[in-house]
């Protein structure tokens, strides 16, 4: 068994006879009272999340995790279906559960996906995705004094900003933890 010091984010732990996920951790030590730890955590079984406050000696369990490659195909109702492309086996996620993460879908879009007891709980897309412009409204000439940019829509209906050469049609490199322009594809 592992102490509370050793919690990370992205960890699974049993708290409460529950499953639930790391989101964030911190140790503290206050003044001279006794060092702890502060954790956000999120049910697997309800979806809530909670902060929690450890001893830092305090036991805790953790949960093994499974990582597989998935990939994203079609949207069936508010419903997201992902399938393994090894045995083709899909899994279904709601809305809630795959979050920011479907502003970078499109189709056959490969997503590194956490399981615990054969349920997903976690969505990691990769660092950048190459996305189809939609809407690129012109640039007006002689703007281009100090690397000037406009607000374009990708397919997916997010805006992103992007140089004013950018224009509909073409595709663009994006930056998924920052939702920045990073170069034309």
């Amino acid at each position: 068994m592992a102490t509370a010091n050793d919690i990370r984010k992205g960890m699974a732990i049993s708290y409460n006879g529950d499953v639930a996920i790391v989101l964030d951790s911190q140790h503290r030590t206050p003044g001279n009272l006794r060092a702890f730890v502060q954790a956000s955590i999120r049910s697997i079984k309800t979806g809530k999340s909670s902060d929690v406050r450890f001893s830092s000696t305090e036991k805790i369990e953790v949960v093994p995790l499974q990582t597989r490659r998935m990939e994203f195909s079609y949207l069936d109702g508010e419903d997201y279906v992902f399938s393994d492309p090894e045995n083709y086996e899909t899994t279904t996620l709601p809305k809630e559960l795959v979050g920011d993460v479907k502003n970078y879908l499109v189709e056959n879009a490969s997503v590194q996906m956490t399981f615990v007891s054969e349920k997903a709980v976690q969505i990691e897309l990769p660092s950048s995705v190459i996305l189809k412009v939609t809407d690129a409204p012109e640039g007006i000439r002689g703007d281009s004094a100090n690397n000037m940019q406009k607000a374009v829509t990708v397919e997916t209906g997010i805006t992103v900003q992007a140089p004013l050469f950018i224009k509909t049609g073409e595709k663009i490199k994006v930056d998924t933890r920052t939702g920045k322009y990073m170069e034309r594809a």
